[in-house]
């Protein structure tokens, strides 16, 4: 596994002669910016086997297309508006960024975060109090009633302080907040046994506290404000459906309605909220619990609960991303949004050749051209023992970045950063997705995107044992030619609107 040390802002500026340090903390050939490329289209390109890394090169536009293979972009037909790309900034992610140095943590973020000096991350998940990925087992209000509600050190020392240096560096990041337990002295075994349940793990609401659970939220959301930090969207709990997590609640489709509907819909609307709700947030296989399928459907139908709800969210442990296009199809004013996949041990996670092209294909391009809004993956960052992490969490995962915990200073990238990298610098956030037509081949995928300053993107990725030669064009008579490496994947960013110019990215 290849390692990276840190380098300067200054060294990620020479991506127009596709500079190269073997020892740079991007783990990358170049920054992956296009204004230090004189204004010409940009293309970006990470191959499997690291021969190239989010390396970046300059295109020239011409007025015919040189292969024969064409790609034709609709700027007409538009799909989803795309909220943003991003990973969770979990207590664990937090207090590995707190641990480099000051100098060290802005460079690593602005190459993340930033829109004009790095790939332009844009959407973060936190979790409201603890996960399985937290400095300690924790919500906002561990002792009975909800005046004794307050944020904790984690939050003041770590969370809070981490992603108001990201603000600085991205305004107009989002935040998703997720809880993995009420608190406990809100739970009861069961909806039938309704004894209080002293335990992180597992139990339920106890409907009794619906009213200050929904407080919990509201005033969960306004600390975050107090403290400069809007919090975009919720969602009502992380796996729902997941009873054995270190810190979790069990909350079948038909308690979440009941919720929304008599409790935290009408708080957000009573508190003046414009925070997003979102249902749901699990497997596209339900747990395989056939009383629990199509969990969104069984809440929109509600035309009261309806109405406090943005969408679904969902994770990738189980089933079928098929599922968000099944979801869609029956609720097509609703958004979707994936929020949670993992690499670790299980699934090989630092092998790059074989998770790129997979998570590209069925994460990325696989969720985003099966409309969902964005992509956020989970913890942004990992120690080089997978840690910190709790008691019955997760032991075996790996972050989107792993950090050397000899020295918090060389950093691992692996293929969660490189597909939200590509991802990332192909749509900014406002973008929509567009209809693409005319080539179609085995083991090649991609999206494509308006952005709101009118400049176009494409990621494309290549699966062949083969380059791929393709020339794109948004019918204007001006194309875009670019070789795709085999077992690679390529952003290409332009404007055809001025020709060659390339704004804010």
């Amino acid at each position: 596994m290849r390692r990276f040390t840190s380098i300067s802002i200054l060294s990620l500026l020479c991506a127009a002669y596709a500079c190269t340090d073997a020892n740079s903390s991007s783990g990358t050939s170049g920054s992956g910016t296009a204004e230090t490329l004189s204004g010409k289209p940009v293309q970006i390109t990470t191959a499997a086997d690291r021969s190239s890394a989010l390396t970046s090169s300059s295109l020239d536009m011409t007025s015919a297309p040189l292969f024969e293979d064409i790609l034709t972009l609709d700027k007409d037909e538009k799909f989803q508006t795309i909220d943003g790309f991003g990973a969770a900034i979990t207590g664990a992610a937090c207090y590995n960024l707190m641990k480099m140095s000051a100098e060290d943590r802005t460079e690593f973020l602005t190459r993340t975060y930033s829109v004009d000096k790095g790939f332009g991350f844009s959407y973060i998940r936190i979790s409201i109090g603890c996960s399985d990925f937290s400095l300690s087992e924790y919500t906002c209000c561990d002792s009975r009633g909800m005046e004794n509600f307050a944020l904790t050190d984690e939050e003041y020392d770590y969370i809070i302080p981490v992603l108001k240096e990201i603000i600085a560096i991205n305004p107009d990041v989002k935040i998703m907040g997720s809880p993995w337990t009420c608190p406990r002295w809100m739970k009861v075994r069961s909806l039938e046994d309704r004894t209080e349940y002293n335990s992180w793990t597992g139990g339920q609401l106890n409907p009794e506290f619906y009213q200050d659970y929904a407080e919990y939220f509201v005033k969960w959301i306004q600390a975050f404000a107090d403290n400069g930090i809007a919090i975009h969207a919720v969602t009502l709990q992380n796996e729902p459906l997941h009873r054995g997590n270190s810190a979790s609640l069990y909350m079948s489709w038909q308690e979440q309605l009941e919720f929304i509907k008599t409790a935290a819909g009408p708080a957000f609307k009573n508190a003046g909220l414009d925070t997003k709700i979102y249902v749901y947030d699990h497997n596209y296989d339900y747990s395989d619990d056939p009383e629990q399928a199509e969990y969104p459907l069984n809440i929109y139908a509600d035309p009261e609960a309806s109405t406090y709800i943005a969408g679904a969210a969902y994770h990738n442990y189980g089933g079928s991303s098929d599922e968000l296009l099944d979801i869609h199809s029956q609720a097509p004013d609703k958004e979707l949004i994936f929020t949670e996949a993992s690499i670790g041990e299980w699934n090989d996670g630092h092998n790059l050749a074989k998770m790129l092209p997979q998570n590209m294909r069925e994460l990325g391009l696989g969720t985003v051209n099966k409309w969902c809004r964005g992509v956020l993956v989970w913890n942004l960052m990992l120690d080089s023992e997978k840690g910190p992490n709790r008691p019955g969490g997760c032991k075996t995962c790996y972050g989107a970045v792993d950090i050397d915990k000899s020295n918090y200073k060389s950093i691992t990238y692996n293929s969660h950063y490189y597909m939200l990298a590509h991802l990332s610098s192909a749509a900014r956030s406002g973008a929509s997705r567009i209809g693409n037509h005319g080539f179609a081949k085995s083991g090649i995928a991609c999206g494509t995107f308006l952005n709101p300053d009118g400049s176009i993107g494409a990621v494309i990725l290549n699966e062949n044992d083969s380059v791929q030669n393709l020339s794109l064009t948004a019918g204007s008579g001006q194309y875009i030619n670019c070789r795709i490496p085999a077992n690679s994947v390529v952003t290409l960013r332009w404007s055809e609107a001025s020709g060659t110019e390339v704004q804010d990215i």
